[in-house]
């Protein structure tokens, strides 16, 4: 695994990379929000995962989280962070975030997160068969899924710019149809790890998930009040293809 960590606190960095090592991961520091985002851009395709640090210096961890996610939807990315306050949590998640550790924190508990994430990013159904593009996993009148290219339409208009969490999010919830889950179980199926009950975690998630919809069409995430959310797609018109 190829790790970018962006890290002004050297120990910190240095302490990981102890970890990093054991795990035959490579990881390349950078120190500042600035050189940061140089290296993600000088070769975006090559991280398989960044953990990001909220407080930078010359670019703040913000700013960096969105100008990642202006060009690459698909990288996971991970928000390390002292502050430890409800809103800088869902704030990190708007911003592009798929997962959220605050300091201080056990090396080994980063390490699974990471683990976590790159497995769900990276997780391909299991086929006897040679692998097609258009094999969908999921497939309505007006809304498929397919897990190998990890794409999503709805009336075959691409929902754009899917994170890993929220096609993530997305599959569970479509290959349930009408299926109403609850915030608990779905922080245990999409993060892979008990999240100690912070809800607005999938809240958050569900939020931007539903914008990305919106883009190409009616909305097929519906609100639970009281319990959770579901996928249903049976009010939404057939139309013809864009």
């Amino acid at each position: 695994m190829k790790l970018l960590m962006i890290e002004d606190n050297t120990s910190v960095s240095e302490m990981m990379g102890m970890f990093y090592k054991k795990e035959a991961w490579d990881v390349t520091n950078a120190y500042d929000g600035e050189e940061g985002l140089r290296l993600f851009n000088e070769n975006v395709q090559s991280w398989d995962v960044v953990i990001l640090d909220l407080n930078l210096p010359k670019v703040d961890g913000m700013q960096v989280a969105l100008k990642i996610r202006e060009v690459s939807a698909e990288v996971p990315l991970i928000m390390l962070t002292a502050r430890d306050s409800d809103s800088d949590q869902v704030l990190g998640f708007e911003v592009g975030a798929d997962d959220y550790v605050t300091k201080p924190f056990s090396p080994i508990t980063l390490i699974a997160r990471i683990k976590a994430l790159y497995r769900r990013a990276t997780m391909q159904p299991a086929s006897h068969e040679e692998d097609v593009i258009d094999d969908f996993d999921v497939q309505t009148r007006t809304f498929k899924l397919n897990s190998r290219t990890r794409e999503a339409y709805l009336n075959d208009v691409l929902i754009p710019d899917l994170t890993p969490k929220e096609f993530d999010l997305l599959r569970v919830l479509s290959k349930k149809q009408r299926q109403v889950f609850s915030r608990d179980q779905l922080l245990q199926l999409v993060w892979d790890y008990e999240y100690f009950g912070d809800e607005r975690t999938v809240d958050a998630h569900v939020k931007k998930l539903r914008q990305k919809i919106e883009k190409v069409g009616p909305q097929v995430i519906q609100t639970v009040w009281g319990v959770g959310y579901k996928f249903d797609d049976s009010n939404v018109p057939e139309t013809q293809m864009k």
